[in-house]
C-alpha cells in the first residue's frame, strides 16, 4: 500500500506543518479539549501497531474518545494528518552529530534511519515521490547534508549521494517490514511458504541446474544461509544487504573525494 503525502489543501498543509495556523480553541464540554499534537500522536499509535490500512479519522477519534467530526475543526482531512505525523515521527531522529571525521558520522545516520523505519513501518507505505516538505523533514536532510559536506564534493554530488544514502536504508527497512507482516496478511510463515513452493521446483524444472548454474553454484556453496536461525530469514538478508551496501556506498564516496 502506497500513500501520496501532500494530497491536502497546500496552505493548510504548509501552515498546520510549520505551525502558522493558530490552532482551534477548546470546545466547551467535560471532556478536556482537543489539539493537533494529541490527534498526531494518536494516529501514529494505531499506525504503529496496524499500519495505515488501520489508519482513519474515525480511529483516530474512537481513540481519543471523540467523534471523526469532532477532528475536523483540528486537522482538515486524513490527507493532513498523514502529513503531519509523518513530519512528527521524523522529530524522534537526531538533529547533529559529532562533527569530526565524516564516515563514521554518515554511517550512525543511516543506523539511525533504519531504526528509525523499523519503529515506524509505516513511514515505509509514504511514498518518496512527494515530499512532506515539513520542518523536520528538513531537519534530517540538513543533519545528513551537514555531515557529507565534510568530504569536500561538490553540491551536485552531495545530493546524488543524500538520495543514495536514503535509497540504501529504506529498500531494505521496507523488506524486513514486510516480511513482519507476511505471515498475518497471508496466513502462512515465511518456512511455511518457501517449502511449499521450492519443493515444487524440482518438479516443474527438472534441468533447473542446467539452466541456473550460477545460482545453483551459489547454492552449493551455501550462499543463502543464514547465520543466525532464530532471526527470520529475510529479516537478516535485508539487514546484511543494508550493512553490506551502506559499507561500499561509503568506499565510494572516499574512491570520489580522492578522484576529485
Amino acid at each position: 500500500m502506497v500513500v501520496y503525502a501532500a494530497q491536502g489543501d497546500p496552505r493548510k498543509s504548509m501552515a498546520l506543518l510549520w505551525r502558522t495556523a493558530s490552532p482551534s480553541v477548546e470546545r466547551p464540554g467535560p471532556k478536556p479539549g482537543l489539539s493537533v499534537d494529541l490527534i498526531v500522536d494518536a494516529a501514529i499509535e494505531i499506525a504503529d501497531v496496524e499500519g495505515m490500512a488501520g489508519l482513519s479519522m474515525r480511529a483516530v477519534g474512537d481513540r481519543l474518545g471523540r467523534t471523526a467530526m469532532a477532528l475536523y475543526t483540528y486537522v482538515p482531512s486524513k490527507s493532513e494528518l498523514i502529513d503531519l505525523m509523518y513530519d512528527k515521527a521524523l522529530a524522534e531522529l537526531p538533529t547533529s552529530y559529532e562533527g569530526g571525521d565524516w564516515r563514521p558520522d554518515a554511517a550512525q545516520w543511516a543506523y539511525d534511519l533504519w531504526d528509525f523505519y523499523l519503529r515506524h513501518p509505516w513511514v515505509l507505505q509514504v511514498s518518496s515521490a512527494r515530499p512532506v516538505l515539513g520542518p523536520h523533514e528538513y531537519v534530517v536532510l540538513e543533519a545528513l547534508v551537514k555531515i557529507l559536506r565534510r568530504t569536500g564534493l561538490s553540491p551536485v554530488v552531495l545530493r546524488r549521494l543524500v538520495s543514495a544514502l536514503y535509497s540504501c536504508v529504506r529498500e531494505p527497512a521496507r523488506t524486513v517490514a514486510e516480511s513482519r507482516t507476511a505471515e498475518k496478511v497471508t496466513g502462512q510463515t515465511d518456512d511455511e511458504w518457501w517449502y511449499a513452493r521450492s519443493a515444487l521446483l524440482q518438479e516443474v524444472s527438472p534441468d533447473f541446474a542446467e539452466r541456473f548454474p550460477t545460482l545453483t553454484w551459489m547454492e552449493s556453496e551455501r550462499a543463502f544461509r543464514m547465520a543466525d536461525e532464530t532471526v527470520p530469514y529475510l529479516e537478516q538478508e535485508a539487514r546484511e544487504a543494508f550493512e553490506l551496501s551502506l559499507a561500499v556506498l561509503l568506499d565510494g564516496i572516499e574512491v570520489t573525494m580522492k578522484a576529485e
